[in-house]
């Protein structure tokens, strides 16, 4: 095999392949890429055993054919290479070399044909939106999702589209955040939860936000392909938790705050709050909310912003970086939250569009 491409695309279509690269497994084909030399173009495929990224870019290949480097390896030596044409080739049964100009790598290499092929994904079900709209919507839950790979199902994002309501939800027990998209025709009734690292690999596809992305569902996956590149991802196997349960179904208290002042008070206080489990105090009194964390070894912040209050004087502590995930994900200038005492969940939402998206928020302790 032997191939030339601009730096800048050989690293687009490595970066993308190299996101659904396993690091963590012991199965060393997995650690690696699948770079595919055909006529006029170079195909990159990168994979962990449940999730396929392939991408294409044109580029001259003199000789076809089909090699496996390791994803880490290759993708650091492309980053820190200059701009300018790279040169790829196979020296030996194991061995490439990559040069730049006087620059030489040369890796070891693994045997493509142990590399596996991206599975089918069948039509059992779809969803068509505009890039930008899906970026936006997996944007304003993804920070939901729990890292605690145990609860396996909680790792991804619920879709359910009933033909007239796209709804995406997630969860870490801690925090709920909801989107809702109202729009028929947008495909068939949907029910699955996509993996979170599906849905970063989905977001980075190579199309401007006003192209139209297919997702399809089927045989327990789901597939994307678009601007010559596809995602192919098994999808998380478990019942999601009805999320519509811990909603509060009312409130008594409510504060209404310019959501970028609120936002910039509580990265202050955070400084100290990072030292105490991230608990930050919010107080209400009158037309103020006060706002406070301390540190048992740097000391005490304290910060106040306008309201506007119905029944608001009441104190209660959140997890500060949970407050700043929704604030960053709200749209528009204000922000209303709704609870009803100190010790019950409380719900934020756009002050002037708090229907289509919400995230539910469990107090810590005032202590």
């Amino acid at each position: 095999m032997k191939l030339d491409c601009p730096r800048k695309e050989f690293f687009e279509a490595v970066s993308a392949a190299a996101a659904a690269a396993s690091v963590r497994t012991s199965v060393s084909i997995l650690q690696n890429l699948k770079i595919e030399a055909t006529d006029g173009s170079m195909k990159v495929i990168g994979c962990d055993g449940e999730m396929w990224v392939e991408r294409q870019v044109p580029c001259m290949v003199s000789e076809p054919g089909a090699i496996c480097l390791q994803a880490r390896l290759l993708t650091d030596i492309v980053n820190s290479m200059p701009d300018g044409d790279i040169e790829l080739q196979t020296l030996d049964a194991n061995g490439v070399l990559l040069s730049q100009g006087a620059s030489e790598y040369r890796m070891i290499s693994l045997d493509a044909e142990d590399f596996p092929e991206p599975p089918t994904f069948a039509g059992e079900g779809e969803l068509n939106l505009p890039m930008g709209l899906l970026r936006k919507a997996v944007d304003s839950v993804i920070y939901a999702v729990t890292q605690e790979q145990h609860k396996a199902v909680l790792t991804g994002v619920l879709f359910t589209y009933n033909g007239k309501t796209l709804t995406l939800a997630a969860t870490d027990t801690h925090r709920l955040a909801v989107r809702k998209i109202e729009q028929e025709g947008i495909g068939s009734s949907i029910n699955a939860v996509v993996p979170e690292k599906a849905l970063k690999a989905i977001k980075a596809l190579p199309l401007p936000d006003d192209s139209i992305v297919e997702i399809r569902f089927g045989n327990g996956r789901l597939g994307v392909e678009a601007g010559g590149a596809k995602v192919v991802s098994q999808l998380l196997a478990g019942t999601y938790p009805n999320w519509e349960r811990v909603v509060p179904p009312e409130s008594t208290r409510v504060w209404s705050v310019e959501a970028d002042q609120l936002e910039e008070k509580v990265k202050r206080v955070m400084i100290f709050a990072r030292d105490n489990a991230s608990r930050v105090r919010f107080r209400g009194e009158g037309d103020q909310i006060l706002i406070a964390a301390r540190s048992e070894e740097k000391g005490e912040a304290k910060e106040e912003i306008p309201m506007i209050s119905n029944n608001g004087d009441v104190e209660i502590a959140f997890n500060g970086k949970y407050v700043q995930d929704v604030l960053s994900a709200i749209d528009g200038p204000g922000v209303r939250i709704e609870m009803t005492e100190s010790s019950r969940s409380a719900i934020f939402r756009p002050a002037d569009d708090g229907e289509s998206y919400f995230c539910v928020i469990m107090p810590m302790a005032l202590a």
